[in-house]
């Protein structure tokens, strides 16, 4: 039997206010649930743990892709394309703030009057049957909520996690390598670990029983206004999380997370300051990754990660503050995290190409490049140039904070940069790439502005050579340069 949406003429977020106990749909009973873009990066995990809920899931994409085939393969029916007629029978229709109101599917659910919620809401369900642990911030998030479901898994089962980018581990996530037991959240003292997302809200929505905030930087401005308004809304959330208060864990380096009041709850910080309760000693670069000494509380541990960089030092930090104030020995924590596969895009090595190495990341932030670039001036396998390619992302962002990128390109002998990916967003005009070489350029001897894909692959080409390494960065379709190297034969 359908069931009648509470808000039948909302498409956008819960929001602050707004999340009482009649949006959260109780997943004791079976519902069949229909989810509208189930092949978007935080779409497909909410399928598995819906399915590992007991519920039906099904769901449409507007093309197919692997990941239509493997939620193929793990029995939930979906169909390319958006059809009026895949949600009859339906309980519940899901979309994203990537799906228009106009889309046939969600017409036809309304007109039926079967439940329509945003994703945030099916987030928020989920979230209410579990110890929901959150990881929010600008940076890291992706890869600290990775670590974090490791380490929590140490200590027994029934851990499930929501992370929305591909985890290459067959212990996490919902990707391709994934072979993960995924459990079902509905089992008491389930922990259910979410990639909590503060782009468009949703985190918001969710009743989470703890939270680790990785940094709190200026990043999705559209949604909360300015950065004021951002640091209030990460306050909000905090003093919302638990129902007799929560565990809290902020970045003690930070100085906006300085900002946040915990309003009374258990509070553990992570970092190199001598406040962190989790304290970086040391991070020294090795040939598999880094080698980190921290101290947590009166004991020192010693993690070997297989990833690079010191912001991953940052983001093992985090997870380990977490972990720690979960029960999980620090100890065991570390040896959960050594042979972790990574994050997809996140400083992955995808080859070389005549004799240069080639890395992607999804570094888009001022800081995240200049993290990501301090990692690949530090790779062992360099013995020349660090060429580094920039594709900006979102017109609104650009506007806003183009000059920003300036001074974060130092540790690159050569920079070039793309035009906009969109990302969604409407052109401005006068709003392009070139606003950001531009910047760059004005402390940056070899700056180069590179329109067109053909440019970037013709630019790029001539600069690669035996021993150096060239990184292309952003959160765009940048990440298929790879595969345009190979098809220009450089």
């Amino acid at each position: 039997m359908a069931q009648r949406d509470d808000q039948p003429a909302s498409l956008a977020p819960v929001t602050s206010g707004r999340v009482t106990s009649e949006h959260v749909v109780d997943l004791v009973t079976s519902r069949r649930w229909h989810l509208v873009g189930v092949g978007g990066p935080g779409m497909a995990p909410l399928a598995v743990l819906l399915q590992a809920a007991g519920q039906t899931v099904t769901g449409s994409d507007l093309r197919p892709s692997p990941t239509l085939v493997r939620l193929t393969e793990r029995g939930i029916m979906v169909r390319v394309g958006h059809d009026p007629a895949a949600v009859e029978g339906c309980d519940v229709v899901v979309h994203s703030t990537a799906v228009p109101a106009d889309n046939p599917e969600l017409v036809a659910a309304r007109a039926a009057g079967i439940r329509v919620c945003h994703r945030s809401v099916a987030l928020a369900s989920l979230c209410a049957a579990t110890r929901a642990v959150g990881v929010a911030g600008a940076h890291g998030k992706t890869t600290t909520a990775a670590l974090l479901a490791l380490m929590l898994r140490t200590a027994g089962e029934g851990v499930a996690d929501y992370i929305g980018a591909t985890v290459l581990d067959p212990r996490v996530g919902e990707g391709p390598a994934s072979a993960a037991f995924v459990p079902d959240v509905r089992e008491p003292g389930s922990t259910l670990v979410i990639e909590a997302d503060e782009s468009d809200g949703t985190i918001d929505a969710l009743p989470l029983a703890a939270i680790a905030v990785t940094n709190v930087d200026i990043d999705h401005l559209d949604h909360w206004g300015d950065f004021d308004g951002l640091v209030d809304g990460f306050a909000r959330i905090v003093g919302r999380v638990g129902v007799a208060g929560g565990t809290v864990v902020l970045n003690a380096d930070d100085p906006s997370s300085v900002r946040i009041d915990p309003g009374g709850r258990t509070v553990r910080r992570f970092g190199w300051s001598a406040r962190a309760d989790v304290r970086i000693e040391s991070c020294a670069d090795t040939d598999d990754g880094i080698d980190v000494v921290m101290s947590v509380g009166r004991s020192s541990v010693r993690c070997a990660l297989p990833l690079r960089g010191a912001h991953n030092a940052m983001n093992l930090a985090c997870a380990v503050a977490m972990a720690t104030a979960s029960g999980v020995d620090p100890a065991d924590a570390c040896r959960a995290v050594e042979t972790f596969g990574g994050v997809e895009r996140r400083f992955t090595e995808m080859g070389r190409r005549s004799g240069a190495l080639i890395i992607d990341d999804y570094a888009h932030l001022p800081a995240e490049i200049e993290a990501t670039l301090a990692a690949a001036a530090a790779h062992p396998d360099r013995r020349g140039s660090l060429v580094a390619v920039f594709q900006p992302n979102r017109f609104h962002r650009i506007a806003a904070m183009a000059d920003e990128y300036g001074p974060v390109f130092g540790r690159a002998d050569a920079v070039i940069i793309t035009d906009i990916y969109a990302s969604g967003t409407a052109p401005i005009p006068g709003v392009t790439g070139k606003l950001v070489a531009d910047a760059v350029a004005r402390s940056h001897r070899n700056v180069v502005w590179a329109p067109s894909r053909a440019d970037v692959v013709r630019e790029v080409s001539a600069l690669l050579a035996p021993g150096a390494v060239c990184v292309a960065m952003g959160c765009g379709d940048i990440a298929t340069l790879w595969d345009d190297l190979n098809a220009g034969g450089a």
